[in-house]
């Protein structure tokens, strides 16, 4: 198994350099070789092994020249007391569609069932190879907390998060920045999500620089995330249907198309999946994108659900690598495309696009209005983000038990959305109470390349 890029400008690497580098040297998304396809007896194999195990069991299938004892380690340590909930990710079943809850990592956000484990992975690499990182990143909010829960206190890792200054919620805000040390910075940009997400990209296309400075991802555009979350389709499938073979949906709040991705790759791996659902807000550039083939980039909106509040999709370029037959050479062009224009026409793959995936989007009216139905009838609280999956599901009639809707967060994290909107009292759990109060250490600063690649330098410079 090795790595390439979707725009083919580099040689073939392994999985450890291809968890180093996150971003292509070339600009692109790093892609493996080739997708294993599980026969059915490997499937059934795996539905009868506990979290840690099959995620042993997928994980060392992309990394083969990974030592398998360390590889078990970091798994082992990354399923292990950080999770509230034995089962890792309980499914709840409601009176029609099931949930499958995973938000019970340490920053109560799905973004904790990769970044446990890639904090632990960068820590277990660096300390062999007796070298240092500098991790930057983006977030629209609970990528960053759970990246810097991580990472905090890892041994030759600091980590520089960017997030949109007022546009996250506020106890994202208060897990990011309440973080106090001495290897984690808050960068609160003036700008939005996209603002800070093409801040990261272009520090990586500066390859001189991010030779100098070590520098690695944290987003999904890092392989290893994606491959993280790959193994929670197979565990939710195993724990939803009723027998082997059955087919499921599956719908999943999508901003970055980091984490429907995953489950594109599991479908191709050859779990069953029946209808492949991406669900998003007013902020729909994915779903105009998949129903009318325009993925014309407008502003980002506001919304009750920032984590979704995007227009560029990064991993959107991986599908695109697929759907165009793995042509290195249609991605460049299309990425071309895109920088000049601001959009892509897909008019020429829509039935392809059409039989991967459907879409629907939410408005915000939409999202309280799901989060209030779904209270009344299941005494059950989602967040703003899971509401718009379990919205998805209504508009589209997969509403019913053969259709799995991924809780992303806590609805903890968005209690103000909802409390001031709904007659709902959200259980705020004591791990989030105890947020309130805390000393804080975050910087504020322009949507400035260069002043961020500043404070970087300066920052790596004087340790």
């Amino acid at each position: 198994m090795k790595y390439i890029s979707t725009r083919g400008g580099i040689k073939p690497i392994g999985f450890e350099e291809a968890v180093l580098m996150g971003l292509g040297s070339d600009g692109g998304l790093i892609v493996p070789s080739v997708i294993p396809k599980l026969t059915d007896d490997t499937i059934n194999n795996l539905s009868k092994l506990k979290y840690s195990d099959l995620a042993f069991q997928i994980i060392k299938l992309y990394a083969p020249d990974y030592d398998e004892a360390s590889l078990k380690d970091v798994i082992d340590r990354s399923y292990s007391d950080n999770f509230r909930d034995d089962k890792i990710i309980p499914i709840y079943e409601s009176s029609t569609i099931k949930i499958a809850e995973l938000f019970h990592g340490p920053t109560f956000a799905f973004k904790d069932m990769a970044l446990q484990f890639l904090g632990n992975l960068f820590e277990d690499i660096l300390i062999r190879r007796n070298r240092k990182l500098n991790i930057v990143g983006a977030t629209s909010g609970d990528t960053g907390s759970a990246a810097i829960y991580g990472m905090m206190g890892k041994k030759n890792i600091n980590i520089f998060i960017l997030f949109p200054n007022g546009l996250v919620s506020p106890v994202q805000e208060m897990q990011m920045t309440s973080v106090l040390d001495q290897n984690v910075y808050n960068l609160s940009v003036n700008g939005n999500f996209d603002d800070c997400q093409n801040i990261v990209k272009a520090i990586f296309n500066d390859n001189d620089f991010k030779d100098k400075y070590n520098l690695g991802a944290i987003n999904s555009i890092n392989w290893a995330r994606i491959l993280a979350q790959v193994v929670y389709y197979f565990y939710i499938y195993f724990n939803s249907v009723k027998k082997l073979g059955d087919k499921l949906n599956v719908v999943v709040p999508t901003g970055n198309f980091g984490n429907i991705f995953a489950l594109y790759i599991a479908k191709r791996m050859g779990l069953n999946i029946d209808k492949t659902v991406l669900a998003t807000n007013s902020n729909n550039i994915l779903s105009r994108a998949i129903n009318d083939g325009d993925y014309t980039v407008s502003n980002v909106v506001p919304t009750l659900s920032p984590s979704m509040d995007i227009q560029i999709a990064s991993n959107f370029e991986r599908y695109l690598y697929y759907l165009y037959d793995e042509s290195s050479a249609k991605v460049n062009d299309l990425m071309n495309e895109l920088k000049s224009s601001n959009k892509l026409n897909l008019d020429d793959k829509m039935d392809k696009i059409r039989s991967d995936f459907a879409s629907t989007f939410s408005t915000d009216k939409e999202i309280l209005s799901t989060i209030d139905l779904f209270y009344n009838k299941n005494k059950y609280v989602v967040d703003p983000h899971t509401a718009c999956g379990v919205n998805s599901a209504i508009k589209l009639g997969i509403d019913n038990s053969n259709t799995v809707v991924l809780a992303t967060a806590h609805p903890a994290k968005f209690v103000e959305a909802i409390e001031s909107e709904l007659d709902i009292k959200v259980d705020i759990p004591n791990e989030i109470k105890s947020l309130y109060g805390k000393d804080r250490k975050v910087q504020v600063v322009d949507s400035n390349i260069d002043q961020i690649k500043k404070i970087i330098s300066t920052t790596v410079d004087k340790k």
